[in-house]
């Protein structure tokens, strides 16, 4: 990640921590070293932020592309915020783009690092737990990394959707769950192994969030007929 990340990490972790005072639970069951898969529910853009400053070590996770590609003074301070955070670059989407990601995060995890997902897809806007997609399992039951599952609470209340920028009254809470070894539901190859352990990735994070939930996909709206048709006949959401 090059200088910027880590002065990122040395400057940002710390100022965070005395601006927005999070509460911390479960940091001493993070895994030091090797592999791992952070699955925490996803609430506000602050999500992204809040995991890496909680974490007690470094953690990568995609971010969209445009992040990267601006021009000027603005496009500059996004590249270099989100390089400080712990971003990488990735063009969202389905098909061979959710594949492509998949690809970028293995490729970390071989190299030992942590990445942090989000099983739901999106943010969840009424507070609910949506039904995790596969992509995280598959990655899980593809590497053999450990899952921490991880519940955010309050982060919406800091930032909710629509805001440019974080309230300061308000605290939020970071909860790491204990690492989850999903290897026992067999091969990354199966659809009921990678819906088994997505399964018990969303149960350790409703353990840890607390929150309501929703019982279905957090779908984005469908724009035209076929798209309604797909989100209605049963597939396995990536």
């Amino acid at each position: 990640m090059g200088a910027t990340y880590f002065l990122g990490r040395f400057v940002l972790t710390p100022l965070a921590r005395v601006l927005y005072r999070p509460h911390l639970e479960g940091r001493s069951l993070v895994p030091k070293s090797g592999p791992v898969i952070f699955a925490s529910n996803h609430l506000s853009f602050l999500d992204s932020i809040a995991i890496p400053v909680a974490a007690p070590r470094p953690v990568h996770f995609l971010a969209k592309a445009s992040y990267f590609d601006g021009e000027g003074f603005k496009g500059w301070a996004s590249r270099e915020f989100f390089t400080a955070i712990g971003a990488i670059p990735v063009k969202r989407g389905a098909g061979q783009a959710a594949l492509d990601a998949l690809d970028q995060q293995k490729q970390l995890l071989e190299q030992g690092k942590a990445v942090a997902l989000y099983p739901e897809g999106t943010r969840s806007l009424d507070g609910r737990l949506y039904k995790g997609r596969t992509g995280v399992a598959f990655l899980a039951l593809q590497t053999g990394a450990p899952v921490v599952p991880v519940g955010l609470i309050g982060t919406d209340d800091v930032m909710p959707v629509g805001a440019t920028l974080p309230s300061l009254r308000h605290r939020i809470t970071v909860k790491f769950g204990e690492p989850l070894d999903l290897s026992h539901h067999g091969p990354a190859t199966s659809g009921r192994a990678r819906r088994l352990a997505t399964d018990d990735i969303m149960a350790a994070i409703h353990a840890l969030s607390g929150q309501e939930l929703a019982n279905a996909y957090n779908e984005s709206p469908a724009h035209n007929p076929i798209e309604r048709i797909k989100q209605v006949l049963p597939h396995e959401r990536r």
